[in-house]
């Protein structure tokens, strides 16, 4: 995004979950409820809800912070609460989405899911799999939460700190296969 560029808040959120947008997550929390940091306080409120006991949250993105973490429990806490909300659900099981042209540019964007199981072509595909959100820092290595469904059970699987992109999704694989 670019500074005053206009887009909807459903743009927003596409560029957050699909394309790691970091921008696009300060934009959501800047223009929700009473701004940012009201916003960092609401995530982490929500978190101790959900039951959280090993997360503190102080930015939007995830990108490193010493006072910024969270467990793998914690997130299959927040993955289990997130996929119930249908706008997420969407959202985070969309291959494809295109930003349409804003009031700064002329050109659309199309930003594709990173998350590699829902891709049938790809040797990471999972037939299960509804949908998921990559990450990836220097100091906390990849990450991948995964929602799958089958027989009308949905599960969580989430893995951290591995090395190596594909090594998440075969932890992956072999979790949500043993469930």
């Amino acid at each position: 995004l670019k500074v005053d560029e206009e887009i909807t808040m459903e743009d927003a959120l596409y560029g957050t979950l699909l394309a790691s947008g970091n921008e696009a997550a300060h934009a959501v929390a800047s223009n929700t409820g009473d701004g940012y940091d009201a916003f960092i306080a609401l995530m982490n409120e929500r978190a101790k809800e959900l039951g959280c006991k090993n997360s503190n949250f102080v930015n939007t993105h995830g990108l490193h912070d010493d006072n910024h973490y969270t467990s793998a429990y914690d997130m299959a806490l927040i993955g289990s609460a997130a996929i119930r909300n249908e706008e997420f659900r969407k959202i985070t099981g969309t291959k494809l989405y295109t930003i349409p042209t804003t009031n700064i540019t002329d050109e659309t964007r199309a930003f594709e899911n990173h998350h590699k199981m829902l891709f049938d072509w790809r040797s990471q595909y999972y037939e299960y799999c509804i949908g998921g959100k990559t990450g990836y820092t220097d100091k906390a290595l990849n990450t991948l939460v995964t929602f799958a469904e089958k027989d009308g059970i949905t599960l969580v699987a989430v893995v951290m700190r591995t090395h190596g992109s594909g090594n998440s999704y075969v932890d992956t694989k072999a979790m949500l296969d043993y469930a």
